[in-house]
C-alpha cells in the first residue's frame, strides 16, 4: 500500500493509472474508520482496478462551535487498518496542502444545503462540496463512494458533479449498522456506555416511521413527526435538532407521504450529534 502526502504524487499515481486505463475507485474520508468505510473499500475493491482511500480532517466543514479540534484524528491506526483493507494507496495531505495561503475560492450549492442538517450547521455543505471537488480534481477518481447514512451529502455531492460535468460516477452505498441498529459513525466514540444505549432509540423511532407510513397508519408528515418526537425526548440528556420527511431527491419537505420518502433525524445527546435516515417506500 502507498501513502501519498503531496498533491502532485497523488496526481502522478492517477495519472499513470489512467494511462494504464485502470479504473479508479476513491473513498474519501476523515479517518476514525469504522466498518461503514470498510463496506466502501470493498465495494470500490469489487468494482475497480486500483483503490484509493483519503484521510483529511476538513476545517471548511466545522462551524466555529463544532468539534474540530475534538475530532478523533487516528491516522496511524488507520493506516494500518487499511493494509488490511486491500486498499493501493492512502491519500493523506495536510491542511496546508489543501488550502495554501490566499485560497478563495467555494464550491456551493444550495438548494440542497438549506434544508435537513443545513439550517443548524450554516457553512457545513460549501465545505463539503470544496473538499469533495478538490480531492475529485487530485484523485481523478472513475467512481467515487460515500454512505447512505449521509444522505444529504449524497445528494449534494451528485448533483455538483452532474452540474459541473464532472467525469466521476458517484455510488451511493447502504447505511452500514452496528448489531442493534444504530448506524455506524466516528462520533460514535464520543457516547458514554449509558448514551450508547439511549442512541440505538433514533434508528427505532425512524423505523417505526417508516412502518407507520407504509402501513398506511399514518401519511400526514405532522402527525408523523409528532409521535417520533414522542419516542426522541424520552432520551436522558437528548435534544432533537429535527425530524423532517422529504423528497429523496430534491430534499424538498413533503406534507402528505403518497409517494417515496425520506425520513431523516438529527439527535443531539449531550454533547454528541448523531444522523440517520430510512427511505420510506
Amino acid at each position: 500500500m502507498k501513502i501519498i502526502r503531496s498533491i502532485p504524487d497523488m496526481r502522478s499515481i492517477s495519472f499513470h493509472c489512467q494511462q494504464q486505463k485502470r479504473s479508479i475507485g476513491f473513498v474519501p474520508t476523515m479517518g476514525a474508520l469504522h466498518q461503514g468505510h470498510a463496506s466502501l473499500m470493498q465495494r470500490a475493491r469489487k468494482e475497480n482496478d486500483f483503490v484509493v482511500v483519503s484521510i483529511f480532517v476538513n476545517p471548511l466543514q466545522f462551524g466555529p462551535k463544532e468539534d474540530l479540534k475534538k475530532y478523533p484524528r487516528t491516522w496511524e491506526s488507520d493506516v494500518q487498518w487499511l493494509k488490511h483493507a486491500q486498499v493501493d494507496a492512502v491519500f493523506i495531505p495536510g491542511v496546508h496542502e489543501m488550502y495554501p495561503k490566499g485560497f478563495a475560492t467555494l464550491v456551493d450549492v444550495p438548494a440542497l444545503a438549506q434544508t435537513l442538517c443545513g439550517p443548524s450547521r450554516p457553512g457545513h455543505f460549501c465545505g463539503v462540496a470544496t473538499v469533495v471537488a478538490k480531492l475529485f480534481n487530485m484523485v481523478r477518481p472513475t467512481r467515487a463512494y460515500f454512505g447512505e447514512k449521509d444522505y444529504q451529502q449524497v445528494c449534494l455531492i451528485n448533483r455538483m458533479v452532474e452540474d459541473l460535468q464532472m467525469p466521476v460516477r458517484v455510488v451511493a452505498c447502504p447505511t452500514v449498522r452496528e448489531p442493534d441498529g444504530l448506524a455506524c459513525s466516528s462520533r460514535n466514540r464520543y457516547l458514554s456506555a449509558k448514551d450508547r444505549e439511549e442512541a440505538v432509540k433514533l434508528y427505532q423511532a425512524l423505523y417505526l416511521g417508516r412502518e407507520l407510513v407504509e402501513r398506511r397508519i399514518m401519511t400526514q408528515s405532522n402527525r408523523l413527526v409528532k409521535r417520533l418526537r414522542g419516542v426522541l425526548t424520552t432520551i436522558p440528556g437528548g435534544r432533537i435538532d429535527y425530524i423532517s420527511v422529504v423528497d429523496p431527491v430534491t430534499l424538498e419537505s413533503m406534507q402528505t407521504i403518497r409517494r417515496p420518502a425520506l425520513l431523516a433525524a438529527a439527535l443531539w445527546i449531550h454533547k454528541t450529534r448523531l444522523i440517520d435516515n430510512v427511505i420510506i417506500s
